[in-house]
């Protein structure tokens, strides 16, 4: 049976929180001054913004839950890609931040 209120509260610890604004920096130098990606940017801003803040709990809409979770697993898929066609130094760097996203995605975003 599908859930009926989703809850869309999340208590970051602060490395996460550290990793997951880099990540949305990241991806508005991506999107910014793109029309096609006004929804993403601002839903970036919003949740750049809210990882910022003071509040140990980030409370996050629907769309930003999605659009980020999405990015993630995206990011995800990128860094595996990666990592099969690259050399052992290439491989060892990309190892610790594809550990810290996955850690991530499974704690919070699972399911």
């Amino acid at each position: 049976m599908k859930k009926l209120f989703t809850n869309y509260n999340f208590n970051f610890e602060k490395n996460e929180k550290k990793l997951l604004s880099t990540f949305c920096k990241q991806t508005l130098k991506q999107v910014q001054g793109d029309g096609k990606f006004y929804a993403e940017e601002k839903a970036f801003n919003s949740i750049l913004t809210k990882l910022n803040g003071n509040e140990e709990t980030v409370k996050f809409t629907k769309d930003e839950r999605t659009r980020l979770k999405y990015q993630l697993e995206q990011n995800i898929d990128f860094i595996n890609k990666e990592m099969k066609k690259s050399w052992f130094i290439k491989k060892w760097l990309y190892k610790s931040m594809l550990k810290q996203y996955e850690n991530i995605h499974e704690t919070h975003f699972k399911g």
